[in-house]
């Protein structure tokens, strides 16, 4: 008696949802309206303008953007540092269209390889929801969150929905 053969149900590996970006640190690679338009839907941002958006990658020690084959940007981060000491990824976002495919971690890993920032040797980056992809790259939860402090002014004539 022959045994029926079992279908073969492979899930898809994450490596397989993977899509080829193109990740670079040149500020002239990056398009405004594309960080525009991912930046105002992120819960950290709500109503930021193209002037913000300007001003800070203009006072950014290193800006990364993900693109398409097709020269689409789909992934967005920026760095505030000193090159020697200290570093804060911030501002982390990537099209909801082009998410769970890796890029974020390609962007996170770029970053922290980047010879700019060879002298760095903290870096602190803060998430509400992102813990998996960030530990991915090697980051932790804080050891001591007491010692941390921070101020938080909301800004004038924006709906606030995050204090992180």
């Amino acid at each position: 008696m022959n045994k029926p053969k079992k279908k073969n149900h492979r899930k898809t590996s994450y490596e397989e949802q993977m899509i080829d970006v193109k990740i670079s640190s040149s500020v002239s690679d990056l398009h405004i309206d594309e960080i525009h338009s991912m930046l105002t839907k992120a819960f950290w941002s709500p109503g930021i303008t193209k002037e913000e958006i300007q001003k800070s990658i203009s006072n950014s020690a290193l800006v990364v953007g993900a693109y398409l084959p097709d020269g689409t940007q789909v992934g967005f981060l920026r760095v505030i540092s000193d090159k020697t000491r200290f570093a804060y990824i911030c501002d982390v976002i990537v099209n909801e269209h082009f998410r769970k495919k890796g890029i974020c971690q390609k962007m996170v890993k770029y970053t922290l390889s980047s010879p700019e920032l060879k002298d760095v040797y903290q870096w602190l980056l803060m998430t509400k929801d992102a813990h998996g992809v960030y530990s991915k790259c090697g980051f932790q939860a804080i050891r001591n969150p007491e010692s941390l402090m921070s101020i938080f002014h909301p800004r004038p004539g924006r709906r606030t929905l995050c204090k992180l």
